[in-house]
């Protein structure tokens, strides 16, 4: 998921029968979110790092986050179960998002602030829910 000042860009889950609990999930998200990046501006300035790493773990998922320098958040949601993924995996989808996102950005078609509908902003989601399932 892709939110700009709290505002969701783009949306993504699979299966789509649990949606409205992932909703949930990571409009919660968003709060730690902020505490992560106040917390963190406040003892280095203005040199965050980018990657917030896990926001929380629930019972059913664990819920990591990203954000720009132009305060765009990106959030991925992933199965408790899923051990396979390591932090470092988890930093290289979020470098993949924030790429695709840049060249979604830089199309002079797009509106800053509309949602996402880019073809290939999708299949890069896509190509990260398959590798990761």
């Amino acid at each position: 998921m892709c939110f700009w000042q709290n505002y969701p860009l783009y949306i993504r889950s699979v299966p789509t029968q649990n949606e409205l609990k992932f909703h949930y999930t990571v409009h919660t998200s968003l709060d730690v979110v902020e505490e992560k990046i106040s917390a963190v501006g406040k003892a280095l300035g203005d040199q965050r790092e980018l990657y917030l790493g896990l926001l929380y773990p629930t019972e059913d998922y664990k819920v990591y986050g990203y954000v720009t320098n132009s305060k765009v958040k990106f959030v991925i949601v992933v199965d408790s179960s899923n051990t396979s993924l390591r932090d470092n995996e988890i930093r290289s989808m979020f470098r993949k998002l924030h790429n695709s996102f840049t060249d979604v950005m830089c199309n002079p078609f797009h509106n800053p602030g509309d949602t996402i509908q880019s073809k290939a902003f999708d299949g890069i989601v896509s190509g990260m829910m398959v590798q990761t399932a």
